[in-house]
């Protein structure tokens, strides 16, 4: 059953929700406490290969790097920004005052990377900014976690600043479990829309997100609209990318026949 929430996040360009959550937040769950309700088990919607598995920070950047999206990933047009990656030795928290900072990554975090993108402005249309973040988790437990946390930051802030003259808010953010509507790519997925306001391109203007939990995996996507720029074109893009990295994900964790 799709579970509607009223809330914001942050962006995937920006400190903000699409890159990484609060390592003191919650913590991974208690030693011998079970498992975290997050859907279905990975055998019942992906097989892995257990050697494929990264166990190691190198062997998770290797992951990332084969997985996160590029330009290409969006569609045409599409091109980076800069800086075009994050400091891997950071992470955004949304802090009490609902304002993101940069802070060192959780331990359940063996890496994590965030790349920028921007579709140009065009006659009558501003310029897409876009984001793409690949977390490899610890475990599944943790990989849920920083579901369940995306969750709580929607509720917690419903006006989130991502930066010095960015917020959103007005959020409606949807969750499905895999099994859920026809929801089959990943064990756990969250969705929000809502509007975005820049001191640089104005607004109010559309907000998409979406997150989506695979294994010890996350991956999200994160497109802020502009003047001429249909709701429509913001939520392709992003959807268009998010589906490349879970395609690219399953290929690269999956059982081999």
């Amino acid at each position: 059953m799709t579970v509607l929430l009223a809330g914001c996040s942050g962006a995937a360009d920006d400190p903000g929700k699409v890159e990484k959550r609060d390592p003191s937040a919650s913590g991974s769950p208690e030693p011998g406490g079970g498992s975290t309700d997050a859907g279905p088990s990975p055998e019942e919607s992906l097989v892995p290969d257990p050697a494929r598995l990264p166990k190691t920070r190198a062997e998770a950047r290797d992951l990332i790097g084969r997985v996160i999206a590029g330009p290409d990933s969006f569609g045409p047009g599409v091109v980076k920004r800069s800086p075009y990656e994050s400091d891997p030795a950071t992470w955004p928290v949304l802090g009490e005052d609902c304002v993101w900072q940069q802070r060192k990554p959780a331990y359940s975090v063996l890496a994590t990377l965030t790349r920028s993108f921007e579709l140009p402005a065009e006659e009558g249309k501003g310029p897409v900014r876009l984001g793409a973040v690949v977390t490899v988790h610890r475990n599944r437990e943790d990989a849920a976690w920083e579901m369940a946390e995306s969750i709580e930051e929607s509720m917690r802030c419903p006006t989130q600043q991502l930066r010095e003259g960015e917020l959103i808010g007005s959020m409606v953010a949807a969750a499905l479990l895999g099994g859920e509507s026809a929801q089959t790519a990943s064990e756990d997925s969250l969705s929000e829309t809502g509007q975005y306001q820049s001191s640089e391109l104005g607004g109010p203007h559309h907000y998409s997100w979406q997150q989506a939990q695979t294994l010890q995996f996350t991956v999200a996507v994160t497109g802020k609209g502009a003047k001429g720029r249909t709701e429509r074109e913001i939520d392709d893009l992003v959807v268009q990318a998010q589906a490349a990295m879970l395609v690219r994900l399953e290929s690269a964790v999956e059982k081999q026949s």
